[in-house]
């Protein structure tokens, strides 16, 4: 009985198969080979994935809420200072560092330089200190040779120095000559690490070969004022952020030391300066000159004319007619046979042959192209460095020789004067 009724059974659904139409029994073939192709693969992974993607964000408008930014709805740029404040203090910034891991900055348009390392000391070359020689220059191609003759003799490391000219005013070959002798020195077993050639004019017509109309009376004040510019410009113009040490050096120097820069050094104060005198030979005979009057101490008869002229009124030294100063001057005093490291205190300063501190310059200590306290140029200098607190020394036996400038003698001290 069992098996009759599973016999009609099966034949039953034999025959209900047959009646299925040929596209239906090919149904379960069709699905199998569509899903089993690539394409739909594709399909079904990017559905379910939408579909958890929509089922991720919350519907609800509380949910929402914390997605809302907070304070108003303006640019920070359009706040005002309370309101800016207001809103930072609602969620400060968050701010991680990483102290071990330093910022590259390697662009090379961008230089970033830290002050506090540069340093003036007693043991400049020693400490690697680099040292700024600056010389204006005016019709000096006659000078050049023998100022670069000294410059190569100089002992401080030649690698650690720069040099700055200034050319203005000028109508002989001062920058050809002076192109020619910077090339050989830079060509040589010793160039400088550095150098730099200014060209600026002022408009200064005054006849540089004419000693006597140089250093008449009447053009000291325009003169000095004009110097001042020039040492200006050229100060601006070459100084250095790692510059420690500036040097202002004539180009009419026909003898100085070799170490003076190491011999000034050793001082380790701000701006000091040495005694300037000149040979002059006659009948055989060597006359040692004393010729840098622009040196000197301050006299009290010196600040009451001070305080007598008008504000515009520059003071020169060495015209005791109209200026009579009573001041003590440097090159009167001292000599080359004895100690060349005793100091004095300074008021004044000449420019022949300067050492400054490069920060003293930074602060803004400079040449007065004006009158200030009725001085310019380096005179104005040293009375501006004395009035912000620097020290000015100079060394009366420390002796350089300048060129003769064969003037006559002058009513206030018999002998020749910057």
């Amino acid at each position: 009985m069992k098996d009759l009724s599973y016999k009609s059974l099966k034949s039953r659904v034999e025959t209900s198969a047959q009646q299925i139409p040929p596209q239906l029994r090919e149904f379960p073939r069709i699905a199998r080979s569509l899903l089993t192709k690539g394409r739909m693969i594709y399909l079904i992974v990017a559905s379910v994935f939408v579909w958890l993607l929509m089922s991720s964000i919350p519907a609800s408008s509380d949910n929402l809420k914390k997605y809302y930014c907070f304070g108003p709805a303006q640019s920070p740029l359009e706040m005002d200072m309370n309101t800016y404040a207001d809103w930072h203090r609602q969620a400060p910034s968050e701010v991680l560092f990483n102290n071990h891991v330093p910022l590259d900055m390697r662009n090379s348009s961008v230089q970033a330089y830290d002050l506090n390392h540069i340093k003036s000391t007693r043991d400049a070359a020693k400490n690697k200190e680099k040292v700024l020689i600056l010389t204006p220059l005016r019709d000096s191609a006659d000078y050049l040779t023998k100022y670069f003759e000294l410059l190569m003799a100089l002992t401080y490391p030649h690698e650690l120095i720069d040099l700055g000219f200034l050319i203005s005013d000028t109508t002989d070959e001062t920058l050809a000559i002076l192109s020619t002798e910077i090339h050989n020195v830079q060509n040589g077993p010793k160039p400088f690490r550095n150098v730099e050639i200014f060209t600026k004019d002022f408009g200064v017509t005054l006849d540089n070969k004419d000693v006597q109309q140089r250093h008449a009376a009447h053009a000291q004040g325009p003169r000095r004022k004009a110097m001042g510019k020039a040492r200006n410009f050229l100060l601006y113009s070459a100084l250095k952020p790692d510059h420690s040490w500036v040097m202002w050096r004539d180009v009419d120097i026909v003898e100085s030391p070799a170490s003076i820069l190491e011999d000034f050094i050793r001082h380790d104060t701000d701006i000091i300066v040495p005694n300037i005198w000149f040979h002059r030979y006659k009948d055989g005979k060597d006359i040692e000159g004393r010729f840098d009057y622009n040196s000197w101490v301050e006299s009290d008869k010196g600040r009451a004319l001070a305080k007598s002229l008008p504000d515009d009124v520059v003071i020169a030294e060495g015209y005791k007619d109209i200026f009579d100063t009573g001041r003590k001057h440097m090159a009167r005093l001292g000599h080359w046979q004895y100690d060349n490291h005793e100091e004095m205190e300074l008021d004044g300063v000449g420019g022949v042959n300067i050492v400054v501190k490069a920060d003293v310059h930074r602060a803004g200590i400079n040449f007065p192209c004006y009158s200030f306290e009725h001085q310019a140029e380096t005179e104005g200098f040293a009375k501006m460095a004395k009035r912000a607190g620097y020290r000015v020394v100079g060394l009366p036996n420390y002796v350089v020789w300048h060129i003769d400038t064969d003037e006559k003698k002058s009513k206030a001290n018999g002998n020749s004067q910057s």
